[in-house]
C-alpha cells in the first residue's frame, strides 16, 4: 500500500523539515509548500492528498484564510485540515473551527502526538 499524502504549509523551514522528521518514519509521504497561497495551490493539485498540517501565521495568504477557501471549494469538504501554530487564543481557533479545521495543535509540538493524530485523521 502506497504511503498517505500529508501536505505542511508553514512559512518556516524548520518547522516543515521538523514535521517531516516525524510523519516520514511513520510511512506518510509529507509535500510542502510556504504560504497559503502555495498551499492551496498544492490541495488543489496533489493527488490522493489525506492530510494537510498548516501554521496561521504565514505571507501572502495566512491559513485561516486558506483554509476557508480549500474548504470553500466543495471537493475538500473530506479533507481533514489540522492547524499547527504558536497561537492559542480561543478566538482564534474558534474561528478555525468554524472555517473547517478538525484540529488544533500548539508549537512546540511533541512528534508523537503529531504521528497519532495523523494516523486518525487519514485511518
Amino acid at each position: 500500500m502506497a504511503n498517505k499524502k500529508v501536505l505542511v504549509v508553514d512559512d518556516s523551514a524548520t518547522v516543515r523539515q521538523q514535521v517531516a522528521l516525524a510523519l516520514s518514519p511513520a510511512g506518510f509521504d509529507v509535500v510542502e509548500a510556504v504560504d497559503g497561497v502555495q498551499g492551496l495551490k498544492l490541495i488543489e493539485t496533489t493527488e490522493e492528498l489525506r492530510l494537510v498540517i498548516c501554521d496561521v501565521n504565514m505571507p501572502h495568504k495566512n491559513g485561516i484564510e486558506m483554509l476557508s477557501e480549500a474548504k470553500a471549494d466543495g471537493k475538500n469538504a473530506d479533507l481533514p485540515i489540522v492547524m499547527l501554530t504558536t497561537e492559542g487564543q480561543p478566538a482564534l481557533i474558534k474561528k478555525a473551527k468554524e472555517a473547517g479545521a478538525c484540529g488544533w495543535i500548539v508549537k512546540p509540538f511533541k512528534a508523537d502526538r503529531l504521528v497519532a493524530a495523523a494516523q486518525k485523521l487519514t485511518a
